[in-house]
């Protein structure tokens, strides 16, 4: 019995390291990829969002819808308080 035992702890210790093996390459597979990687294919600069233009110059807004948008933004500040 006793055999039998030490060549389980055997197998098992062999299994063990086996696992431990494989899981070290892989991390370094991924961490020499992944330099490599950034070093080869840099990441491009996002394109800069088109944000409207708010300016005075932009198109004017007619009289009348100034006049409704100042008229809900009248009610909307009296139904808040």
């Amino acid at each position: 019995m006793n055999e039998l035992m030490a060549r389980g702890l055997d197998l098992t210790l062999m299994g063990i390291g086996v696992v431990y093996a494989f899981l070290i390459l892989l991390v370094v597979a991924t961490t020499v990829m992944s330099r490599l990687i950034n070093r080869f294919l840099p990441d491009a600069p996002p394109p800069a969002p088109a944000a409207p233009s708010l300016s005075a110059d932009s198109a004017p807004v007619p009289p009348h819808m100034l006049a409704v948008l100042q008229d809900a933004v009248r009610q909307h500040r009296a139904r808040q308080s």
